[in-house]
C-alpha cells in the first residue's frame, strides 16, 4: 500500500456546544486555534494537534476509555493545566488524570516522572512509582525527593 499524506485526527463527539469547547480548549493550550467552523463541525488545533468537534445532537458523555495526555516539561506547565481544568468544573483524579468541565479525561504528565520511572536502578524508580501512586496532581520535587531517599 502507498503512503498517502495521512493523518489521524481526534472528533470530540458535542451534543451542541463544539464551538464552546473548541474555544475553551484553544484558550488552555499556547499556539492553539480554530481552522474552521460551521454549525455541525468545527476544526482546531492545540499545540500543534489537530482535533475536529462535532455537534452531534445526542449526549454522548466521555469516560475513562480514551484520555489525552499533556506532557509537560516543568511544574509550571503541570500547575498550569491541572489547575484550569480543576479549577474551572473539573475533577482531580489518581496518578496525574483529571477531568475538565465537559468530563474530558486528561493525564497532566512531567517529563520528568518518565526519566526518573525508567532509571536503571528500579529500587529508585519503584520508589517513583509509589510516590506518584499516592499523588492526583505530580508534584515533580515529591518524585524527587522519593528518587533520592
Amino acid at each position: 500500500m502507498s503512503q498517502i499524506n495521512t493523518y489521524i485526527t481526534p472528533c470530540l463527539w458535542c451534543k451542541d456546544d463544539a464551538i464552546q469547547k473548541a474555544q475553551y480548549y484553544c484558550s488552555v493550550f499556547p499556539n492553539s486555534r480554530i481552522i474552521n467552523q460551521h454549525p455541525a463541525m468545527v476544526a482546531f488545533e492545540l499545540n500543534g494537534t489537530k482535533f475536529q468537534a462535532l455537534n452531534g445532537g445526542v449526549d454522548f458523555p466521555y469516560n475513562e476509555s480514551i484520555s489525552f495526555t499533556v506532557l509537560c516539561s516543568n511544574q509550571e506547565e503541570v500547575d498550569h493545566y491541572w489547575n484550569t481544568f480543576i479549577n474551572d468544573g473539573g475533577k482531580a483524579q489518581d496518578c496525574s488524570w483529571c477531568q475538565d468541565k465537559w468530563s474530558m479525561r486528561w493525564q497532566i504528565v512531567p517529563q520528568q516522572l518518565a526519566t526518573l520511572m525508567m532509571d536503571q536502578d528500579r529500587s529508585k524508580a519503584n520508589k517513583v512509582m509509589q510516590a506518584m501512586m499516592k499523588m492526583q496532581k505530580i508534584i515533580i520535587a515529591d518524585l524527587e525527593a522519593a528518587y533520592n531517599s
